[in-house]
């Protein structure tokens, strides 16, 4: 599968969770593709989807929480009507 596949994908799984939690992906697609491209980089470089908006660190324990969908969007959104990295809006 290819990248633009990969997107796809993750833009549809994505959708679909953010629908299922009471707010939506980002309409912006250009946002959604840039943070998905993140996402994958992030993927193949350290093993999981962190969130390209949030620093890798190396320790696992805190780096886990910052797998997309992270610990903190949800709080971000309430907040502030985006998730730090704008995936997800209210």
């Amino acid at each position: 599968m290819g990248e633009k596949e990969k997107i796809e994908k993750m833009k549809q799984e994505y959708a679909k969770y953010a629908l299922s939690q009471g707010f939506r992906l980002n309409p912006d697609d250009v946002v959604v593709e840039n943070v998905c491209r993140g996402l994958l980089g992030n993927e193949k470089k350290y093993g999981a989807k962190y969130c390209p908006c949030r620093l890798v660190t190396g320790n696992k324990e805190n780096d886990d929480k910052n797998i997309c969908p992270c610990v903190y969007h949800k709080d971000e959104i309430a907040k502030d009507g985006k998730c730090h990295c704008n995936l997800f809006v209210k």
